[in-house]
């Protein structure tokens, strides 16, 4: 944890986290007074606090201990990037999340979590969207074949029509004839997607 002297949201954090030591939901707890160590917030890219970084998740700002033990238990699990990635793409940290991806490629698969939640903040669908494009015509994406493939039989059309904007991105002709059955779909938006999908998708061949 990265603290300062003079935070009013600090003290609350680091009790929290305290507590979780004590529980054995945390294993330890290392806290920084950036006012004695301002070298360590340069080298993070930490600008406000407190400041937690628990497993692989950053988390900014005064967090409950409720909020602290679930994303504590998210990071043993591993499995919850999909809402951590929401998270950080809801408030515009596109770059964040693509750094991870890149330093990780197999990140990637937690971004069809995201696609496939029609709950999910539209920022982060959007967020979303910035990734898969910045993926376009890469292996990594042609990885992804098989999850987006699933979603063209979500219930919610804007699944649908995303999966297979997604799957035209890819570049591989052969999901032409995956999307194909969509230009019959109930939807108009899904029908006029997987249009210009296959439109795309001719063009790349």
């Amino acid at each position: 944890m990265l603290l300062g002297t003079h935070c009013p949201h600090c003290p609350a954090v680091l009790g929290s986290l305290s507590e979780l030591v004590k529980q054995g939901v945390l294993s330890s707890l290392e806290v920084i007074n950036l006012e004695q160590r301002p070298d360590i917030a340069e080298q993070l890219g930490v600008r406000s606090v407190p400041w937690v970084k628990i497993g692989e998740f950053e988390l900014a700002g005064l967090r409950s201990k409720a909020e602290l033990q679930s994303w504590a238990e998210k990071a043993a699990s591993g499995e919850a990037y999909s809402d951590y990635f929401e998270e950080l793409l809801g408030e515009g940290k596109v770059r964040q999340v693509l750094d991870m991806i890149n330093n990780n490629k197999q990140l990637l698969e937690h971004v069809t979590g995201l696609i496939g939640d029609p709950e999910a903040k539209i920022n982060a669908r959007l967020g979303a969207g910035v990734i898969m494009e910045e993926y376009e015509g890469r292996p990594e994406l042609v990885g992804l074949i098989p999850a987006l493939t699933q979603l063209l039989k979500h219930e919610d059309a804007r699944v649908r029509s995303d999966a297979c904007h997604y799957l035209s991105l890819t570049h591989d002709t052969s999901v032409a004839a995956i999307i194909q059955p969509l230009l019959d779909d109930a939807n108009d938006e899904v029908r006029e997607v997987a249009r210009e999908s296959l439109d795309v998708l001719k063009h790349a061949s």
